[in-house]
């Protein structure tokens, strides 16, 4: 048997598909498309959980992603385990291992439930009060128990064994929502042409007529039509259908993040399939039919297991088969908790009495309510149940006062009326209106390109829904370009029309009543709570809602929210618009790790990338270092050197002879476009409209902020073609940059941006023999002094292969660039290597290039800046054009903070002693000996030693420092204190000779 409470004849799964599970280490059967949720209430069990706060027993209270009691730990196996599964979401497989939470030593024995004895010293904000003494207790005492105590649910510590897949789509329309509006709107925009999207977090499309029967469409009932819909639109060429996919984020410009859930309700998961898939979906149109969520009833003990929503228990009637229990009692404010009483009424279940709260419910539910033999309690209300680990009972008083009556009931039905989903429309930064009428807010100003429909939108009626959603189906596949045109017509009629609703507490939970009347259940807020909130002054929504930390729980206020706004509004004597709304923030519903890391993880968290010659550099002995992602050659030792004695013979080498350095981390970016230059003139700090082809120039770029951001060597190739080097952690975020300014400051230029940095393989020569070295493979290049100057690019042949050839250098000597393909690279390398190698020169790394560069006074943008230096301050004044009337950074260089004396700026320095290698990052100051704390100078930003020079130099960052040439000032290290003089940053080759050849 499948459970007890299994009605025969009802539901749509198949009896004879069973599957075996635990719960609590108990074996239960199940039958196949079964949720646990529903399996358990099939074989009599409710209880699921214990509360956060005060560890009350806790029950299935829904059927949907809404669930905010029955979240359990699920697993297959010891590595394959996740805690705070929702019940009602998570469908049963053969050998699944279930597991409740927040509970020691066993769920129907806590021992946290003396908590809810002591809850009146855990009210509302207790932990903004206490905590605070003795001091000395934090530390050993509260933090370790609130840490301990924190969470729901044990996290896995083994690594997780299964993988997971990522997907990018692109579609003219993405449906959200696969009920009655969702799938009239995508079988329209379908019809018309559209590539379309539809997606539904459940395991099949069908939403509410999973539990409303009673609807029609076309003739059919609501469910049978949804799936012969689903199965039409899964024909088509143009559509796809997602099914168990929830759209859990919705970004700019119509970009959706879907998670779909491929192979959690598999027993037996195929090795090569994943076990969730995360979508990342482009829309050009979408439309949301998110639907709406049923509220709960607000009364004291309204959290006893065995009460549930309404349409839960009709979820669990007309599609598991499963009755909530054997004397099932209702209490509503609303017309639609009749229905779910007739349901189980016909379907033989006791329905001991239907309390409504309303004196003048709807005429037709009422009608027939009765004429099954119902009890309906019209103007009553229930004030209180009993039952420690399930409802036994509840008392019911008419609204106002008067005797109390307690009825035996082993199941509560409740339902205070539907609150429209808009949390994608939300996310979208689309604006609400609240309809004082209904009583709810509503999709009202749109800020992208989208559509609410359906029961989002406030549309109750199913007709209304299937014409408006038709609608919108077919006005957003034109918008998106579709030239066809929708040729189906539907027709649909609710079984009855519902009215009623109410938001806030009901009566007996009001100011008055210090009872525990729920409203977020897994924080434990109650009514009283909110109360308590806005007499301690909390007057804002949002800070209510830290306060009480009302809608925080995972389920993100879904049931929560609009409960706990119209107390606070009560409370405050406002309306409901005046006191807010609070923010609706991705995800929806909670999405795995797994899922957003996805294939981010073990050697791809961090991705290390090589260069093409990475594989010539580990032949060659290179050590290397990490640089962003990058793995780059550091130095090259020799049999019995260290890095120090490497990097001496390597700058050494370059200084007299030659160097071969691996350049193809720089970032490269290739500008293009007749506007090409006007737009790297209001990028950079310099002009480039008088730069002609062939040449290049350094440029600086600044942040609107005027600080230097990043800077490079700019080529240009031909009058509407530059190619833009950048520093080698730059590269992203400088095209950001540009990419940022060229779509939303400058949109009128046409200019095209594209990343080139792995296409191209960087080879730089330098030292004085780098022409003899080059000079044999170049082709069609004239590499002369006259010809082919220092700052300059041509494009040609090198080894045969094409190349962009710059004669630039970032050591001070002569100096050459060869830009080949980056599948040429590693050939090309080889001969230049070759042929240096016979010339005496030496392959260097990265420090050794540090040490050349810090002694001709290059600066490192990220080393020697630290975001707060103007291109003045870094000593590159002459690099800021003062002809140009506007570029990024203009105005932030004219602020007085950034032109007034004493700014920090970048110097040099040469230690007394004459071998004393400072420390980078140390601090310099004036007096050594004056007292703590002392008066920082600045700091050292590059040191090295020079081998060329025969002793340390170092580039720091000192308060007015070009006005202290020649002071004597200390840097304070570990072991000692070094006098240094303040230089300027040029050590080497100060007249600029040797880079010109």
């Amino acid at each position: 048997m499948s459970g007890a409470n299994r009605i025969p004849g009802k539901g749509r799964l198949t009896p004879a598909r069973t599957a075996r599970f635990t719960f609590d280490g108990t074996s239960y059967t199940a039958i196949e498309g079964d949720t646990v949720a529903s399996a358990l209430i099939a074989n009599g069990v409710h209880l699921t959980g214990r509360s956060f706060k005060y560890h009350r027993p806790r029950g299935i209270l829904t059927a949907g992603p809404e669930e905010p009691n029955a979240l359990l730990d699920v697993s297959r196996d010891a590595a394959r385990r996740q805690p705070n599964v929702r019940a009602p979401v998570q469908e049963v497989f053969d050998g699944m291992i279930t597991t409740s939470q927040n509970r020691w030593p066993s769920l129907s024995l806590d021992i946290g439930a003396i908590n809810d004895a002591f809850s009146m010293f855990f009210a509302a904000g207790f932990y903004y009060k206490t905590f605070m003494w003795p001091k000395a207790a934090w530390h050993k005492l509260y933090e370790p128990f609130i840490r301990r105590a924190a969470g729901l649910g044990v996290a896995p510590k083994e690594p997780d064994p299964d993988h997971y897949a990522n997907r990018y789509a692109h579609c003219d329309v993405l449906i959200v929502g696969g009920g009655a509006a969702g799938l009239a709107a995508a079988l329209a925009a379908a019809e018309a042409g559209s590539k379309v999207f539809i997606c539904d977090e459940q395991p099949e499309m069908g939403g509410a007529f999973h539990h409303d029967i009673g609807a029609m469409v076309d003739g059919q009932n609501g469910y049978d039509w949804a799936q012969a819909t689903a199965a039409k639109l899964a024909a088509m060429p143009n559509v796809t259908v997602l099914n168990r996919t929830t759209a859990f984020g919705y970004y700019n410009h119509n970009f959706v993040a879907l998670a779909e859930r491929v192979t959690d309700h598999l027993a037996k998961p195929e090795k090569n399939q994943p076990r969730e898939r995360l979508w990342q979906v482009r829309a050009k149109k979408v439309i949301l039919a998110t639907g709406a969520i049923e509220r709960h009833m607000v009364f004291a003990n309204n959290d006893r297991p065995g009460i549930l929503l309404a349409a839960a228990g009709r979820t669990y009637l007309n599609h598991f088969g499963v009755s909530v229990g054997a004397k099932v009692g209702v209490y509503t404010a609303h017309d639609s908790a009749y229905e779910a009483a007739i349901d189980l009424k016909k379907a033989g279940v006791s329905v001991p009495v239907i309390v409504d709260c309303r004196e003048a419910p709807g005429a037709d539910v009422l009608a027939q309510a009765r004429s099954l033999g119902i009890e309906v309690l019209t103007g009553h209300s229930v004030v209180d149940t009993s039952g420690r680990l399930r409802v036994k009972s509840i008392k019911v008083q008419r609204n106002g006062g008067g005797s109390a009556r307690t009825i035996e009931v082993d199941a509560l039905l409740i339902s205070a009326g539907w609150t429209p989903s808009v949390h994608l429309f939300s996310q979208s930064r689309g604006k609400l209106k609240f309809d004082a009428a209904t009583q709810r807010f509503l999709p009202d100003i749109y800020a992208q390109d989208s559509i609410c429909v359906g029961a989002c939108n406030g549309t109750d009626d199913l007709q209304a829904v299937l014409d408006e959603a038709s609608a919108a189906g077919s006005a957003m596949a034109a918008s998106a370009g579709a030239t066809g045109a929708s040729v189906t017509k539907l027709s649909g009629a609710n079984a009855y029309a519902w009215t009623g609703g109410m938001i806030g507490a009901a009566e007996g939970a009001g100011p008055d009543d210090a009872v525990k009347a729920f409203i977020d259940f897994q924080h434990d807020v109650c009514a009283k709570d909110i109360r308590l909130a806005v007499r301690e002054g909390m007057h804002s929504i949002e800070h209510i809602k830290r306060f009480t930390t009302n809608g925080m729980a995972s389920d993100q206020g879904k049931l929560s929210n609009m409960h706990g706004l119209a107390i606070a509004a009560e409370m405050l004597g406002k309306e409901i618009p005046q006191v807010g709304l609070t923010t609706f923030r991705a995800p929806y519903t909670p999405v795995t790790f797994g899922t957003l890391i996805n294939h981010s993880r073990g050697d791809l968290f961090d991705p290390t990338r090589k260069t093409p010659l990475h594989a010539l550099e580990v032949a060659a002995g290179a050590d290397f270092e990490d640089v962003g992602n990058w793995k780059r050659a550091w130095y090259y030792p020799k049999p019995g050197e260290d890095m120090h004695a490497a990097v001496n013979r390597e700058c050494k080498t370059v200084r007299e002879i030659a160097g071969v350095f691996d350049a193809s981390t720089l970032g490269k970016i290739e500008v293009v476009g007749p506007d090409a230059a006007k737009f790297l003139n209001l990028m950079y700090t310099n002009a480039w409209d008088t730069l002609k082809p062939g040449k290049c120039r350094y440029g600086i770029m600044t942040r609107e902020d005027g600080f230097v951001y990043d800077d490079g060597v700019v080529g240009r190739l031909a009058e509407d073609r530059f190619h833009v080097t950048t520093t080698t952690g730059g590269a992203p975020r400088v095209l950001h940059h540009m990419e940022d300014y060229l779509q939303t400051e400058f949109p009128e230029l046409k200019v095209w941006l594209t990343s080139t940095t792995e296409q191209w393989a960087v080879i730089a020569v330098q030292g004085p023999k780098a022409r003899d070295i080059i000079a044999p493979f170049v082709e069609g290049i004239d590499i002369s002094n006259e010809a082919f100057p220092h700052m300059s690019v041509a494009e040609g042949k090198f080894c045969g292969v094409p190349t962009r050839l710059f004669r630039v250098s970032f050591t001070g000597e002569l100096g050459y660039e060869i830009n080949v393909p980056a599948d040429f690279g590693a050939s090309v390398y080889e001969q230049v290597w070759t042929r240096a190698e016979s010339l005496g020169a030496c392959q260097y790394g990265t420090e050794t290039m540090h040490v050349l560069r810090a002694e001709k006074g290059y600066i490192i943008v990220g080393q020697d800046t630290d975001g707060t230096l103007t291109p003045d301050d870094a000593g590159y004044g002459w690099a800021v054009s003062k002809k140009k009337a506007d570029f990024v950074g203009i105005r932030g260089l004219k602020r007085p903070d950034l032109v007034r004396e004493g700014r920090k700026q970048l110097v040099g320095l040469r230690s007394k002693d004459g071998k004393s290698v400072l420390i980078e990052g140390a601090q310099i100051v004036a007096d050594p000996n004056q007292p703590k704390p002392m008066t920082m100078l600045g700091h050292v930003t590059s040191s090295y030693w020079s081998e060329v020079l025969g002793q340390p130099i170092a580039i720091a960052m000192i308060a007015g420092g070009r006005a202290r040439m020649g002071e004597l000032l200390f840097v304070p290290m570990k072991d000692k204190t070094v006098a240094v003089e303040v230089t300027d940053t040029v050590f080497y080759d100060k007249e600029g000779g040797r880079i010109h050849g």
